[in-house]
């Protein structure tokens, strides 16, 4: 029998299927065989709220404690009871990303055969008692031993989270959800400067300097939250007992048909994994979020050696880490709620490089301390509001679900190599100024300029091409073929 001839529709980049337009299309009976409920605007807002409570507060305490204290151990006298010399510090840290990067396209395959469920809280009770141990580490060697174990652990938790939220939410809704997600990264840095603050007080307790205490007490309590993780968090949108049939039936065809008016293919198969191997926007967003990873890493991991060096003593420095995190957490927020908006992703990035050419420039000029200061602002803001939408991009231009877990995986694992460079430009031999390690995020900042535009002309006109070929009548493909072909369908349009 021959195929269904398709042709596809006249559509903007925006432009997807409403549920009205499902429901009246027999052929896309989903759940149960069932055809999606209809639902109210308030009733649709009041289901995803339902879901957005059940995911989003365990998820963001998961992250908030894989966040805490970058960098500010060092001020608790890490570096001196150690005896590190020279570079040791940053290559500890390096130590760190290295399996942190290699390891995450393996997890986020492991966290679909595993269940997000026992995977996630798995991963986040190793990595917190990995960090307890850190505390008790008594050399050099041992500390970057430590290290590598702590980037294994920690390596499926935050591809893992980002693929896992594509599962539940249509990719217009994305960005916000990633944005809470990741703004409890940028709340973690506020916790930080607080918390070691506190924590500063302990020092000499069982015989342990502060530092100790900062990586033991936060170790305990992110186990704790890993085994509070067990009992809340679900799998995906088919198995969740929190739902109603229902509101089930409409989560499967609402993400079921997000991307394309057919559906993705969700079964596995190996041509997914060279899909995304072979796909060129992959690898130009992979150079997008080295240009915002690399000034978010190096900002978070020394700002507080960066605040020290304006002449404020160890417990000053660490207060006055807290502002800025408290400032980007609102940018962040606010960036991410508008470019869901107007679903649009590239203007916000954009603008956070933007933010963080003027913070860097302010700090590398021979500025007054106040003025530089007041440069760390726009950096932290303007590294942590771009990235969930560095993220959100990708994620909502890979389609099929295998090829976008891989995709997305490849994103943030070989993009966070640049995270091992950051880690190794503020040399303490540079100090207060930090010129190479200023600098060395400009260049990177300049990367993102160009790179950013260049990736929304080529969109621009594979959509603009697409256009054309629907206009003219379009192509014959069945329903299977469309799906199979996933982003590279003529119904599929990128998201700029």
């Amino acid at each position: 029998m021959a195929a269904p001839e398709y042709k596809t529709p006249p559509s903007s980049v925006d432009e997807k299927p409403t549920v009205e337009t499902i429901e009246t299309a027999p052929e896309k009976r989903d759940y149960d065989g069932a055809v999606a409920p209809v639902l109210t605007e308030e009733e649709e807002k009041r289901l995803w709220r339902k879901v957005d409570l059940r995911l989003m507060p365990i998820l963001s305490i998961m992250y908030l404690f894989s966040f805490l204290d970058r960098g500010n151990a060092k001020l608790q006298g890490l570096v001196s009871q150690l005896h590190l010399v020279g570079n040791q510090y940053n290559i500890a840290l390096t130590m760190y990303f290295i399996p942190y990067c290699l390891f995450e396209c393996p997890a986020n395959l492991a966290l679909k055969k595993f269940r997000p469920s026992r995977w996630l809280p798995g991963i986040t009770i190793t990595w917190g008692i990995i960090m307890t141990l850190m505390g008790l580490v008594k050399s050099y060697q041992q500390l970057v031993g430590v290290r590598v174990c702590l980037g294994v652990a920690e390596s499926g938790l935050f591809p893992g989270v980002v693929y896992y939220l594509t599962l539940w939410y249509p990719r217009h809704m994305l960005q916000y959800r990633v944005g809470l997600f990741f703004g409890a990264a940028t709340l973690a840095g506020a916790f930080s400067g607080l918390l070691a603050f506190g924590i500063s007080f302990m020092s000499g307790t069982a015989g342990l300097l502060g530092w100790s205490w900062i990586f033991i007490l936060e170790g305990i309590a992110t186990v704790v939250v890993g085994v509070v993780a067990f009992f809340v968090l679900v799998d995906f949108p088919t198995t969740a007992k929190f739902l109603t049939p229902e509101e089930k039936a409409f989560i499967i065809h609402k993400k079921k048909y997000d991307n394309s008016s057919v559906g993705e293919e969700e079964g596995f198969a190996m041509r997914h994994v060279w899909a995304a191997f072979t796909d060129w926007q992959i690898w130009i967003h992979i150079i997008v979020y080295m240009s915002v990873i690399a000034p978010l890493y190096g900002i978070s991991l020394f700002l507080p050696s960066i605040i020290q060096g304006f002449g404020y003593t160890t417990a000053i420095s660490q207060l006055l880490t807290v502002p800025p995190y408290v400032f980007a957490t609102i940018v962040l927020l606010v960036m991410a709620v508008w470019s869901d908006r107007i679903k649009k992703r590239s203007p916000f990035i954009l603008a956070g490089l933007l933010m963080l050419l003027i913070g860097f420039a302010i700090n590398i000029a021979p500025a007054p301390m106040g003025a530089k200061y007041f440069g760390t602002f726009f950096c932290v803001a303007g590294s942590y509001a771009a990235f969930p939408g560095v993220v959100a991009w990708l994620g909502n231009n890979l389609a099929g679900q295998y090829k976008r877990g891989v995709g997305m995986a490849l994103h943030i694992g070989i993009g966070n190599f640049a995270g091992a460079i950051a880690s190794n430009i503020y040399r303490s031999q540079d100090s207060p100024r930090y010129l190479v390690g200023h600098g060395v995020e400009l260049m990177f900042v300049g990367i993102g300029l160009v790179t950013v535009p260049l990736t929304v002309l080529l969109y621009t006109r594979i959509n603009a091409r697409r256009d054309k070929v629907a206009r003219e009548g379009g192509v014959a493909y069945s329903e299977k073929e469309l799906r199979e072909m996933g982003d590279r369908a003529p119904d599929f349009r990128y998201t700029l």
